[in-house]
């Protein structure tokens, strides 16, 4: 039976981040792996000052861009079922939580004050579920990682709609991915070590991490790192490459990591390795 995968992430670029080396792990095996992203990522930054037009105060058309550069990091990653939630454009980048763009009429963060948005997103999501059948579906825990209303979001549309398929398909499991602490002191060590003109993550995003005891499972697609690398370099607008670290606009360095991790948030975990932790997503699925 052929392994099927479903990551949820709130804009392009976050899935590369987060899951990218993983994803490229997965596919590689030949493991079904699908990717639906809920906005287009619209109100991001932008690094190449060639393309400071796209962005919102400008032209407006930093979303339409960004399709352009997922397709291109799914190709380096090799995945080949791409999805947006609704279609391309449906729900809005709503920003950081309280700019304005909150308020926008597609933002995605509406969904936590209308009840009409939020069933329709979670409707939107389940279909995806029952469609795929994944075996495995991975998001991000309930504070988004570091808070983003849009990560927040994908997490509370991803849990309802897990629950909202059930009777079509039975999700085995669900993760959540994690930063753990150990990965970022290691992290900052890394980027202060390489003399970068990077800063590190120390007081920028301490809040997406969290304790090593929390780790479930950990993936090593150390052999996928090249690909994530290139996947990164897509995403062009939003994030600087240099050797073997990269950062997002606001430039605090994090290595390009093959090792990623995540919590079982829903299911039965597999059989753990020597250090208690799982090293398949599908550990203990019968597929």
């Amino acid at each position: 039976m052929t392994r099927r995968l479903l990551l949820v992430h709130a804009h392009p670029d976050d899935e590369t981040i987060n899951t990218g080396a993983t994803m490229a792990y997965y596919a590689a095996q030949g493991v079904e792996v699908t990717l639906l992203t809920c906005t287009l990522g619209e109100e991001g930054e932008i690094l190449p000052p060639e393309l400071a037009e796209l962005r919102v105060t400008a032209a407006d058309q930093l979303g339409g861009y960004r399709i352009g550069e997922l397709a291109a990091a799914m190709r380096a990653l090799g995945v080949t079922d791409h999805r947006f939630l609704g279609g391309p454009g449906r729900f809005r980048d709503s920003g950081m939580l309280g700019a304005p763009a909150n308020g926008h009429p597609r933002a995605f963060w509406r969904a936590d004050t209308d009840p009409g948005v939020f069933a329709e997103a979670v409707e939107l999501a389940a279909a995806v579920i029952a469609e795929v059948r994944p075996h495995v579906v991975v998001t991000y825990d309930p504070v988004g990682g570091y808070g983003h209303p849009d990560h927040v979001m994908a997490h509370r549309v991803t849990t309802a709609a897990v629950a909202a398929a059930a009777g079509t398909w039975q999700v085995p499991k669900l993760y959540w991915a994690a930063w753990p602490f150990s990965a970022f002191t290691a992290g900052n060590a890394a980027v202060r070590a390489a003399g970068l003109p990077f800063a590190t993550a120390d007081d920028v995003l301490r809040r997406g991490v969290v304790p090593d005891d929390r780790v479930s499972a950990v993936v090593d697609a150390s052999a996928c790192r090249d690909a994530k690398r290139a996947a990164l370099l897509a995403h062009r607008t939003q994030i600087a490459v240099e050797g073997d670290f990269f950062a997002l606009t606001n430039l605090v360095g994090r290595p390009i990591s093959g090792v990623e991790h995540f919590r079982l948030a829903a299911g039965t975990p597999g059989e753990p390795g020597g250090d208690g932790l799982e090293h398949d997503l599908f550990a203990g699925i019968d597929a």
